[in-house]
């Protein structure tokens, strides 16, 4: 996969429980969506119905967790996720719990079961070796802790890359969305110094559609790219239409 070699992806994120929207975007050329699972209102059934139509569709389907937990982390891998992200890793000791909880042993403790990745069970030994090869784990880097310990996470065997959380990142230093702030802005200096000294993806993630600031990221050296969110597409089009409408009624 690109994103294995630090190749350019862009990507998107999900954030509505609604197969039909993860279709139409899976088929809108994104390289990978995100099936949101920490902030958003998402079920486990919803999560398994989006990484089908995402991976039929022919687009590598993701899911952000919920937390550094083998529970959430072994479900979001057993419905068929090539890989996930997982949120507010801090130190390297939490980068290599999240890689014991997605491999198989003896590499890892992954938990041992049949359900859509393992072709329903029929597929076990074919998923293995899949698995162990390609695996996608970014580690989310959305702490003030976390930009200070980059070099490490990103040294753990099994971390593909990361991705920056710039909102919990911000709020971590006080500072929440606020993402022109002198701290801020020097805490993501940092995880971008800390990118260009690794082999391994860098991500962030553009949440308000912004093709200048896109370009921007790329030109900096990120690979692993998400841009929008479903959610953001349609309340930016509801927010513009919204106010075409309001000006033709108040000139009936």
């Amino acid at each position: 996969m690109k994103l294995k070699n630090n190749q350019l992806t862009i990507g998107s994120w999900l954030s509505f429980g609604f197969p039909p929207i993860a279709e139409m975007m899976a088929k809108a050329g994104y390289d990978w969506l995100v099936v949101d699972m920490e902030h958003t209102g998402i079920a486990t059934n919803e999560m398994f119905q989006m990484i089908q139509v995402i991976d039929l569709a022919g687009c590598t389907p993701l899911v952000r967790v919920g937390a550094n937990d083998p529970l959430l982390i072994k479900r979001a891998m057993d419905s068929g996720a090539h890989g996930v992200i997982v949120p507010m890793i801090c130190t390297p000791d939490e980068a290599k719990m999240a890689v014991d909880s997605i491999y198989y042993p003896p590499r890892g403790s992954r938990g041992v079961g049949l359900s859509r990745a393992q072709d329903y069970g029929l597929g076990f030994e074919r998923y293995k070796e899949w698995a162990e090869k390609e695996t996608i784990l970014i580690a989310q880097i959305e702490h003030y802790k976390a930009a200070g310990s980059i070099d490490e996470i990103l040294a753990v065997d099994g971390i593909d890359g990361f991705i920056i959380g710039p909102y919990d990142l911000s709020g971590s230093l006080g500072h929440p969305g606020n993402f022109e702030h002198p701290d801020v802005v020097a805490c993501l200096d940092k995880v971008t110094a800390g990118m260009k000294r690794s082999p391994k993806a860098g991500g962030v993630h553009v949440v308000m559609p912004d093709e200048d600031l896109l370009r921007k990221r790329i030109e900096e050296g990120y690979t692993f790219v998400a841009y929008g969110d479903d959610m953001v597409f349609l309340a930016e089009k509801l927010r513009d239409d919204s106010a075409i409408v309001n000006d033709l009624l108040k000139n009936r």
